[in-house]
């Protein structure tokens, strides 16, 4: 009885197999046929609609910070192996003369937490001193801009991403700002 319902079984569902796959085989071009179609809406119809959601998505959604990647950095604290640099340019800060940036930076810095890790006034605390003259990575416009936008090793995380170049401009011109301390609390790198 078992062999039965079991070859009974096997064979209905071979035909319903060889069922499916002749209708697979017959109704996919057709389905194919009518998706690329597109529908009643006409063409003019479909681009309006189109246009209108972009426009809704567009007001909804805030837009990214304007994002420049910027170009290789030249440092001249760094040697060039075989005394031959790598194509680079020279960053500098278009705001370097500007107080009303960096005072605009100075609220950046303890709105963005800067100063948990750098210390209020940047003179550092976890994180490196700002205002020392000491630096790991260069102290430049352009190697400063770097750190920032695109991070460093050891913890300063890359602020690329949702800052836009006149923001991280602003943050340099307030770390530029600021005086040496009479006491420096940190140590040099060497």
């Amino acid at each position: 009885m078992w062999g039965k319902i079991g070859v009974r079984v096997k064979t209905d569902l071979n035909s319903i197999a060889r069922s499916c796959g002749f209708a697979i085989f017959t109704l996919t071009p057709i389905l194919l046929v009518l998706a690329s179609c597109g529908g009643p809406e006409s063409p003019s119809s479909e681009a309006g609609t189109t246009a209108a959601n972009a426009a809704t998505q567009e007001a909804n959604v805030a837009k990214p910070a304007e994002r420049n990647a910027p170009p290789s950095v030249s440092y001249d604290q760094h040697p060039a192996a075989g005394k031959l640099a790598p194509p680079a340019a020279t960053l500098t800060n278009p705001l370097n003369a500007d107080p009303a940036a960096a005072q605009q930076g100075q609220m950046l810095f303890a709105a963005m937490n800067c100063d948990g890790c750098h210390g209020g006034g940047a003179v550092g605390f976890v994180g490196p001193s700002l205002v020392d003259g000491r630096w790991r990575y260069g102290g430049e416009d352009g190697a400063l801009f770097h750190s920032i936008f695109y991070g460093r090793p050891r913890g300063m995380p890359a602020y690329g991403g949702l800052l836009n170049d006149t923001t991280v401009w602003q943050l340099i011109s307030y770390v530029r700002s600021q005086p040496v301390p009479a006491v420096v609390p940190t140590v040099a790198w060497q």
